[in-house]
């Protein structure tokens, strides 16, 4: 019998600064780039390799290039961190992604942000939109619970049909 955990199954990353701080940087990074429907996600206790999710979407490769760049300029200067992989290249690709660790950064096209859905993806995730006019996620508070994991009810109803 295997047990599954939710415990990160790789090494925690050297850097001080918290998942959260790291995604409050990447979000006013990429709302300073202009970048549409800027999401945070809360993963916390839900996924078992990052804390965070930033997701944003841009409208050109010239677009997009802006905000990784924005956002990787961002967390080298305030935080003093650089990701530790990097998939996708500006100009190349329609998703771009940023691993920090603790955060994760996805730079995508509107096309490919559609088709690929990761608000829905990972439903059990609490979420939050930001906008210029809005530009702070309450997620991102410092006192911000730790979201919980819904329970597998298939347990219970197998349970109840004995």
């Amino acid at each position: 019998m295997t047990s599954t955990s939710t415990q990160p199954t790789r090494p925690p990353r050297d850097g001080t600064t918290s998942g959260r701080e790291l995604a409050a940087i990447a979000l006013e990074a990429a709302l300073d780039k202009r970048a549409r429907d800027v999401t945070v996600m809360d993963l916390r206790g839900i996924s078992g390799e990052v804390d965070y999710f930033v997701i944003a979407t841009g409208e050109s490769d010239l677009q997009i290039r802006a905000i990784v760049e924005g956002v990787v300029m961002a967390i080298r200067e305030q935080a003093g961190e650089r990701p530790v992989a990097r998939d996708g290249q500006p100009g190349s690709s329609r998703w771009i992604v940023l691993d920090y660790f603790d955060l994760a950064v996805h730079v995508f096209d509107p096309e490919l942000r559609a088709h690929y859905d990761l608000e829905r993806l990972w439903g059990d995730a609490p979420t939050e939109t930001v906008t210029d006019e809005s530009p702070v996620a309450a997620l991102l508070a410092p006192d911000a619970p730790l979201p919980t994991v819904p329970e597998d009810d298939s347990a219970a109803d197998a349970e109840d049909a004995s």
